[in-house]
This record gives C-alpha cells, structure tokens and sequence, in this order.
C-alpha cells in the first residue's frame, strides 16, 4: 500500500512497526485573509484552522470553535485522517510546533513548542519576515531537539499555504508554476496569480536569499528547513505534506547552494563547518539521507500539480513516498468529496497514513475509524 515517488522503495521498510513522534508545524499568514485563496477552514475564522487541527490531532477535541474545522463544501479537515490512525496504531508522542499563531490551543495537556514567532504578513504587500532570524531559530531546535522515538514525522497546518508556496518557489528560481496543488478542487487560479504576481513584483531585483524569503514565503516553510538541517543525520525526519513540504526542500536546496559564511554566524560556522554547498551528482554528501517525504494519493495523482516534478528540482536525492489510500469503501459524502479533489493532504495525513501502512492497518480499518468521527 506505500507507493514510491521518487527515491528508493525500500528505504520506507526501515520504519515497519517502529514508533514516532508526530510534530504538527501550525502557522498564521495573512494571505489567508485575501476573499478566495483558500478554503482550508471556516470563512470568517481560517486564521484557527491550525489551533483547531492542533487540538484534535492531540486530545481528540476542539476546544476554540464548537466542532472541527471544515471548508464550505463540506469538506472535514485532514486533522481527522492523522487523529483516526493514531488511534489504531498510536504515535509514541504527539507534539505541536507554534509558528506564529493568532490564538494559542487550549489545554495544558498539549506540549507545545514556543519560539517567540509571530504570524507573517500577506505576500501581496510583503510578508515582512525576518527570514535568516527565523531560519537560525529553525536550525538551533534541529540541533537540539530530542526525539524520543525511532524517527519524526513532521507536519503542518498553514492556511493558504500552498499560495506562499508558489510564489517561494518561483522567487527561488525554480520552474514551478503549474506545480502545486490546493485546498480547491478547482484551483483559484485568477486570485492566486495576482497575488503571486504582487509577491514577485516586491522581490524583483533582490538577489539576497533571506531577503527574498521574508518578502514571499511563509514561516513554517523557512523554520523547517533549518530544522531539518539542523537535524543532520541524529534522527530520521518524515515531512508528512505535499506540495508545501516539497517547498521545504526547495528552500533547503536553495540556501545549501550558499557558503556556509553566508548562511551562519560565526559561532554557527563551528558546529556547522560540515555543511558545504550541494552540487548535482553528490548524491553520498548528505545531511539529508535520512529525511524522507510521505504524501497522499490525492496529491501524488492529482492532475492539477506535480509533486514528483517539484522533487526532481532538488539537487540531492530524496525519497518519497505516498499511501494508496482513498475513501472508495465509504459511503460518507463528506468523505467521498476527498475522492473528488476537494481536499488532498494537511495536518502530516500523509505521513500518518503511511505510520498506519506500516504498522499493519488496513484501508477498511482507517476508514471506519475516520467515519467514526463524522457520525
């Protein structure tokens, strides 16, 4: 039931029946408050679509809204995908990262990671993040966080996420415009495009890598990818996401291609002299062999982006995988709307689903824990 990517198909195997801790990346950016470039949450209240996510992926309840968040089609969040699995087969630990949040989940009972971060600014008017602070902050909690399982599956609920996305990748360099997908079954395209079109304008001429992240990216893209180079080779990481943790990687390209002066302070330098530019073909110079990506077959087949390509941008190898799942034995219709596109990935469902693969839950069993939460 794990479909190969890109990469090696074997490298996955490593994870059978082994435990994980799930971290959720939750972030504000208000591109989400543009009327129409996303439908990840209830209009009016998509800035506590991840304190929403972050509180039922840890406890099973939403404490900030009456009920789980879901778009105006009808469409339940992802969040009940993650949570339904951990319930069959339960992550050791489940963790929350806070990377700039209008409003805080509720409960001392969450372990939430703080890191003094505030929601960033719409990408039409400049994001305004200071993005080498953040990306050092990211790096610095690679360095010394401790997992206390096998590995780390890392998520992320960031609400227009797929928009700053774009324009990140873009602003980088790459040739990613038809590349990432949406929350919507048909792509907002007019809106995004003028937004994305505003976010490059503001970074036309800049040639300074963080100058251009703070303009056009969001925080969970930036603080993930120091994280994950900070990580280096003490624990293997799974990115659960699609296109948007495709984008991680990207930005994890691009400032890898920098010097090492360019991209830490010299004390950093100390502990990061190791860390050279990545050029095409050395494939065996990684501190990336042990970082995978996990997705959904919404995303991997979906015929209106193309993760695979996004992937092929990288110039290091990368495996990455999805779980041939969909919702084909339940008659729910909020469920089936998934089959139809209208959702495909969020809060690490793919990464989780493949944690449900792997320790031996069946199709049947995930959809009837997930029908379980709807009625």
């Amino acid at each position: 039931m794990i479909q190969t990517i890109t990469g090696n198909p074997d490298y996955i195997q490593q994870f059978k029946n082994k435990k994980a801790t799930f971290m959720l990346a939750m972030s504000n950016t208000a591109t989400a408050n543009i009327v129409g470039i996303t439908q990840a949450g209830i209009p009016g209240s998509i800035y506590l679509t991840p304190v929403l996510d972050g509180e039922f992926i840890a406890t099973g309840e939403v404490r900030s809204m009456p009920d789980v968040a879901e778009t105006p089609k009808g469409v339940p969040t992802p969040a009940l995908i993650t949570r339904g699995v951990h319930l069959l087969a339960p992550f050791s630990h489940i963790e929350l990262l806070d990377l700039g949040l209008e409003v805080q989940p509720k409960g001392d009972d969450i372990t939430i990671h703080h890191h003094g971060i505030h929601p960033s600014q719409s990408i039409a008017e400049g994001a305004n993040i200071d993005a080498q602070a953040l990306f050092e902050k990211g790096l610095a909690f690679g360095k010394t966080y401790v997992c206390k399982d096998d590995y780390l599956i890392l998520g992320e609920s960031v609400p227009s996420g797929t928009t700053t996305a774009t324009a990140t990748a873009l602003a980088l360099g790459y040739d990613a415009k038809v590349l990432f997908s949406s929350s919507f079954k048909e792509v907002p395209n007019t809106i995004r495009q003028e937004i994305i079109n505003k976010a490059l304008e503001n970074v036309k001429g800049k040639t300074d890598l963080f100058e251009i992240l703070g303009s056009v990216a969001d925080n969970m893209l930036i603080f993930n990818a120091g994280f994950v180079l900070g990580v280096g080779e003490r624990f293997p990481v799974v990115l659960a996401g699609g296109t948007q943790m495709a984008c991680v990687l990207l930005v994890v390209n691009s400032l890898r291609g920098l010097t090492p002066n360019d991209l830490f302070s010299e004390q950093e330098n100390e502990s990061f002299a190791g860390l050279t530019p990545l050029t095409k073909g050395q494939a065996q110079d990684l501190p990336l062999r042990d970082v995978a990506l996990c997705t959904t077959k919404w995303v991997a087949e979906d015929n209106k982006s193309d993760i695979k390509a996004l992937l092929e941008m990288l110039d290091f190898p990368i495996n990455a995988y999805y779980a041939d799942f969909d919702f084909a034995l339940s008659n729910h219709p909020a469920l089936k709307l998934y089959d139809e596109g209208e959702a495909k990935e969020g809060v690490g469902a793919g990464g989780a689903l493949m944690y449900g693969v792997l320790h031996g839950l069946s199709k049947e069993e995930m959809t009837r824990q997930v029908e379980g939460f709807l009625g």
